[in-house]
């Protein structure tokens, strides 16, 4: 081998080098980020958490899941807690579908709550069987719009008329707001499943009931009318109803 090629050969050896050692220092530089986002999810100020929740969801990691699910579970600030669903559904579900389904049997509701919400933003069918009747019953309303949420986000095809059935059991519960969720998640099964759920509501001696049930009717049929002016029309309908000779 000449001079010249053997200045070539090192020439080329020492790029290579350099280019193995620049890629090694990259994935350091990564993983240090990485664990420096993860450390920050504890950081008493929110932005800090955002900013955290934000790079790890930007940069997924495995290795990240576990602490995201655990944040999820006591983190009290609104806007962090969606930073840190849209983090977890970057990630593949096959990593975070199994622990997201273990924190369904948490005794905390904001970590069943916050967990169905993911569940239904990841979308993954494995996760159905998870939403069970105690979950869609549960006694926090919170955690029970997020199981209405869920369930009809994972349903599978065919199991519509049964989840309705279990949906309409929880009809005249809670607040407007709830309420609304309940109707929202009645609806989006659609007229097939909905209706034959309804149906037996609408004549139910509990009056809140016999009113949730009689504005979903009208919410089916007339999307716009708003759910304020179904339950005061259904209020309506069921004070002529009751008169006599009423129908």
């Amino acid at each position: 081998m000449t001079t010249a090629d053997q200045d070539t050969s090192m020439s080329t050896d020492t790029e290579t080098d350099t280019g193995r050692e620049t890629d090694t220092g990259r994935e350091t530089d990564t993983g240090a980020q990485t664990r420096g986002a993860r450390d920050a999810l504890d950081d008493a100020r929110p932005s800090v958490r955002l900013r955290a929740a934000l790079a790890i969801g930007s940069t997924p990691d495995p290795r990240s899941v576990e602490q995201l699910v655990e944040r999820c579970a006591v983190e009290p600030d609104f806007s962090v807690r969606e930073m840190l669903t849209w983090a977890l559904t970057r990630h593949a579900p096959s990593s975070t579908v199994p622990p997201l389904v273990a924190e369904l049997r948490s005794e905390g509701a904001q970590a069943r709550s916050q967990a169905l919400h993911t569940l239904s933003k990841i979308g993954d069918g494995r996760a159905w069987p998870a939403v069970t009747a105690a979950l869609l019953s549960d006694a926090d309303d919170e955690v029970a719009r997020s199981a209405w949420r869920a369930a009809v986000v994972l349903v599978p095809d065919g199991e519509e008329p049964r989840l309705a059935a279990a949906l309409a059991a929880q009809l005249g519960r809670g607040g407007r707001e709830t309420q609304l969720s309940l109707s929202r998640a009645l609806i989006a099964l659609g007229e097939a499943a909905a209706v034959p759920a309804l149906g037996p509501a609408t004549s139910d001696p509990d009056p809140r009931v016999r009113h949730h049930a009689m504005a979903t009717q009208r919410l089916l049929r007339d999307p716009e009318s708003g759910f304020e002016y179904a339950i005061e029309e259904a209020k309506r309908v069921a004070a002529l109803q009751d008169q006599p000779g009423g129908a």
